[in-house]
């Protein structure tokens, strides 16, 4: 994709996707304990293919963003979404790390997305909801300090405000690489 964008952390990046990761796309969405918490998608290549390029429209937008989770050796290890922008929020999902990724890249991936959304993209807040059942992401985001502000039969719906992402990145910080 045109002007692909990358976000480093200390061990790992995001960048966003390009066509040619489809193949690794479909595979990790295609894993049924990884997906159970997601929409379900066609388990084909071409039509991820032009998903993908549909989705390059949005990115050069800058309406959403798509990001293959990358080690500092280029294996991809996971993906993550950021989307449903609004004026003072910024919503971020679809999150998958695959089965053999470093324990550390859950939370390095969402400190990046952090990052991405509130000091690239200038955003106050996030938002975001998980599947209720998905106990474990649950619990990540509210060691995180998110808090749930309203349910429905499916999810819990999150919000999450950049003061809080400050204390939690001083607690988190040897996952960020600083300059110098």
């Amino acid at each position: 994709m045109a002007n692909s964008i990358k976000v480093p952390g200390k061990n790992i990046l995001l960048r966003t996707v390009n066509l040619e990761d489809a193949s690794f796309i479909l595979a990790l969405r295609s894993q049924p304990h990884k997906v159970q918490y997601l929409n379900p998608i066609d388990n084909n290549l071409a039509k991820q293919q032009a998903w993908l390029q549909a989705y390059q429209q949005k990115q050069q937008n800058g309406l959403e963003y798509y990001f293959v989770i990358e080690s500092k050796h280029q294996e991809k290890l996971g993906l993550v979404r950021v989307y449903d922008l609004q004026p003072d929020s910024f919503c971020w999902g679809s999150w998958l790390i695959k089965d053999q990724a470093p324990k550390t890249t859950a939370i390095e991936s969402a400190l990046l997305v952090y990052e991405f959304g509130f000091g690239k993209l200038g955003y106050k807040q996030a938002h975001f909801d998980v599947r209720k059942g998905n106990e474990r992401v649950i619990a990540f985001h509210q060691r995180f300090g998110a808090s749930i502000t309203h349910e429905d039969e499916l999810n819990y719906y999150f919000n999450y405000q950049l003061e809080d992402y400050l204390q939690i990145k001083q607690k988190y910080r040897r996952y960020l690489k600083y300059p110098g």
